[in-house]
């Protein structure tokens, strides 16, 4: 079971995301032959990772930092999804489970899933 400290003065927007991500989070795990596709988004970058839940272990990693670029629209996060997915690829990882760590499927965070399923990723 996953527990969520908050101090006092964590914006309940926060709060509500975390919440919604430890929900999820005790559903979807992430193992080497399906990891987990685990997205962030900040006010600046987006960050997508494929992660090994048994291992502890992150296998591909890409954001709008290291695929320098500088914007953190749509077209952005599209790339890092198609980044990530070719990253994948040279792994031989083609089935992944999607978190989208208590954000809603929507703007950045589908952008990336579109751009991995683009890629060749299956979930």
């Amino acid at each position: 079971m996953i527990k969520v400290k908050f101090s006092k003065r964590t914006a309940d927007k926060v709060v509500k995301r975390l919440k919604n991500r430890a929900r999820v989070r005790k559903k979807v795990r992430g193992t080497v032959e399906r990891p987990r596709l685990a997205v962030f988004k900040s006010t600046s970058h987006t960050y997508a990772q494929l992660i090994d839940d048994v291992a502890g272990k992150v296998l591909v990693a890409a954001s709008t930092k290291s695929e320098n670029q500088s914007k953190k629209n749509l077209d952005a996060s599209k790339a890092v999804g198609a980044a990530l997915a070719k990253k994948a690829m040279e792994k031989n990882i083609k089935n992944v489970v999607f978190d989208r760590s208590g954000y809603v499927y929507h703007g950045r965070v589908k952008a990336v899933a579109d751009g991995a399923r683009e890629g060749g990723l299956n979930f």
